[in-house]
This record gives structure tokens, sequence and C-alpha cells, in this order.
């Protein structure tokens, strides 16, 4: 299947569950990261999902009543894709993208009151984009002003969203081969940070040497920052720093996940820099496995999104009672879910093409989702305790341990993605 029959379907099944109206979206404006420099751009997930460009600047305006796809995009300019490099302009929108219209953004004014004026229902998700708001609010002025005309356009605003989330959230077969190789991707990373690493390295080395193979084996790059932290730094769920000198004595946390065509793989692992475990660090890294394998296990279609988590923090309150950092009835500590002290943040998140995918934990009643097949999520249990800790023994203080893979509902159970990551 062609990679713009993959998108037309989408459309199409998107187009269908619309019902009416005219959806407009607008992608993410380019980001400066300082003066007259910009991040490397990345499209909107949701702009891309639908269209397949990638381009900033770009518009489109997908009709349900006449199920038809417009892009309004750069203009193709010889001088500035010289200096900032090739623009697929209103031809290419249409020649490679499937546009059914296409034209350049700077007619955007002039041609999107006639595109959406026949609609009843106007879907577009205030909020999400300054510029869009602004267009989409004086769109709306002018409508209300045209009074007597009889196409005097959309009564109803609708966020559309929830739609597009729901049908984010389930991959279909061409996204899952996508986060395959993100996964196996991320899995080579961290074999190689596992063989690298040793006393006296920095943070930042072993980062690079991650990113470097992400990029040497066709990711685009780091999915999210690369997480390097060694010692009581581990305790810092999103440590970015990277200075620190790696001790003989240290665990190392590494979580680092690659992008691969817009979807992201994300993975922990933590390993003795020495390659050997002190007692305390073996008991604690041994209640997280044990909280993972438990949690890996509950992932299958029909069962609530936060039973992995649960099934995690049960493992997780046994060890830390046993190790005395909870003291106390287990039920009264349950009740009270006293093991969130030492283990901070729920153990799964969806994943997709955002790092934490788009689509709803509840269902519309309120009640935790069903998990069914072509979901992906995280399954990450961690204990962290902190180095200033009180009342914990002093040997457990400082330590900070994760362990995540990315798993795939299936039909039967659940599949490990990133099961070449070695734990």
């Amino acid at each position: 299947m062609s990679r713009s029959s993959v998108f037309a379907r989408r459309r199409a099944r998107f187009l269908h569950e619309m019902g009416e109206g005219a959806a407009l979206l607008f992608t993410t404006p380019k980001a400066a990261s300082g003066y007259d420099v910009r991040y490397r751009y990345r499209p909107d997930p949701d702009f891309f999902y639908l269209t397949g460009f990638t381009e900033p600047e770009a518009v489109a305006v997908l009709d349900a009543d006449r199920v038809t796809f417009t892009l309004f995009v750069r203009p193709r300019d010889r001088t500035k894709e010289t200096w900032e490099g090739r623009r697929s302009g209103p031809e290419g929108a249409m020649r490679d993208y499937g546009a059914d219209h296409a034209y350049t953004v700077a007619e955007l004014p002039k041609r999107l009151p006639d595109l959406v004026r026949r609609a009843r229902v106007l879907h577009y998700a205030f909020g999400g984009h300054a510029d869009g708001d602004s267009v989409v609010a004086g769109l709306l002025g002018r409508f209300r002003r045209d009074a007597r005309n009889p196409k005097r356009g959309p009564v109803t605003v609708k966020d559309p969203t929830d739609l597009l989330h729901a049908m984010r959230l389930v991959k279909g077969p061409e996204e899952i081969a996508l986060m395959e190789r993100a996964a196996a991707i991320a899995a080579a990373a961290h074999r190689e940070a596992r063989r690298l690493v040793k006393p006296g390295l920095f943070e930042y080395e072993l980062e690079a040497a991650i990113d470097r193979r992400f990029r040497a084996m066709g990711a685009s790059g780091p999915a999210y920052t690369t997480i390097v932290a060694s010692g009581e730094n581990a305790t810092i769920l999103h440590y970015a720093e990277g200075r620190r000198r790696i001790g003989a004595g240290d665990l190392v946390l590494v979580d680092a996940g690659c992008d691969v065509e817009g979807y992201a793989s994300d993975v922990t692992r933590t390993f003795p820099a020495t390659g050997r475990f002190t007692r305390p660090q073996k008991r604690l890294y041994g209640a997280v496995l044990a909280a993972q394998r438990a949690a890996i296990a509950a992932v299958k279609p029909g069962a609530r999104w936060d039973a992995p988590h649960e099934a995690a923090r049960e493992v997780l309150l046994d060890a830390l009672l046993e190790y005395g950092l909870l003291h106390g009835p287990r039920a009264t500590l349950k009740k009270k879910n006293a093991a969130q002290r030492f283990t901070l943040h729920h153990t799964s998140h969806w994943l997709g093409l955002d790092v934490h995918d788009r689509g709803r934990y509840p269902d519309e009643a309120g009640a935790p989702r069903k998990l069914e097949p072509g979901i992906v999520l995280t399954v990450e249990p961690g204990l962290y305790v902190r180095a200033d800790e009180k009342g914990v023994p002093r040997e457990y203080r400082g330590l900070g341990i994760r362990i995540e893979d990315d798993v795939l509902v299936t039909e039967s159970g659940a599949r490990v993605l990133t099961e070449g990551a070695p734990k």
C-alpha cells in the first residue's frame, strides 16, 4: 500500500465519521530556538496524520459534504528554496499528497469563506494555533454579519479532536511497522549504551553515542531529549543536564527513544556502571522488574487501560514494605496510596505520533478505557528514593530505577516491541 493511499484512507474515514460540515486544520508554526535560529521543523501530528504533508505554513480544509480535500501551502520560490529547502507548491500538493485542490497560503483569506460557507458545522479546535484561532474568529464574525445571505456559513463550531484522536489511538498496520522500526533502533541504542558505559564517562558522552546510533540507523533523531542520569540524578524524572561524571558505584538510568517518520519509541533501562549491582540496588531493581512483568501480563484486549498500573503498584507496595521504606498495615498503606511517595508517576501512557500520544484515557461514561488491538502503550514502573529522603534506610537513598518498554495490544494479549533492549 502506497503512503498516499494510507493518508487518503484516513481522510475518507475522518470525513465519514464527521458526517457533515468542513474541518479546518493548521499545521504547527516554526519555532525559534534563539535569535534568527529555528528548531528542526516537525509538523502538527493531527495535520500530518490526515495529510502526510510535512512543510510549515500549511492549512487543510476537509469537506464532508462534498468529500473534498483542499490544501493551502507555500508557493514555489527559487530564492527561498535555495536558502531554506525545497517546497511542494500547489502543484506538488495535488500531485504528491492527493489534494483535490491546492492554492498558495496567501490566497487563504480570499478562498476560505467560499470553501466553508455551505457547511452547517465548522470542525475546528480552538486554542491550539493562535493564528488559526484569529482566522476562524474573523471568519465567523464575517458570516455573522452576512445574516441576509442564505448561505451565511456554519452556525455551529465543533471540536474534531476527540474523533481524530480516537482514530490515532488504534494503530493501523503501516503505523505498527514504523513503530517496530523505531523500537528496534531504540533497542540497538540501548545495547550500545550498555556496552559503552563505564565509571569516569560523562553522562553527555553516553547521550551523544545514543543519539548518534539513532541517526546512523535511519531515525530522524531522538523522539524527546535523551535522558542519561547517573547516581542520584536518576531520582529526577526528566533530568536533562547531563554534565555529571559517572561514578564506580552508580546506577545509570537511560531514557531514550527515537523518531521514525513521525512515530516515536520510548524506552528506559537502568544498569550498574560497573556491570554489577550492589545488594540494595539489586533489591530495588528486582522489585521494578517484577512489577513490570506483572504489568505487561495485565495488557490484553478488554482490560482496563490502568490495569497494568494497578498490577505494578501491588508488587511495588510489597517491596517497599519488605525493604523497610514503608511501615504499617498493608491495607492502610494501599488505601492511602503510600507507594506514590516513591513511585511518582503512572505506569503507562499512549504512544504513537506523540511520545505521550493523544486519545482519552476515560471512556464516555468516565470509566477507564478498555484496551483494544492496535493500541500501543508504554509500561514503565519506577522507584525513586531521593538522596535527602527521611525515614528510609540509608542504603537506598539516592537510587532511581525505571524500566520501560513499548507494548502493542494484540488480538490475544500483548507484544513487547522493545524486547531487544536488555534488562
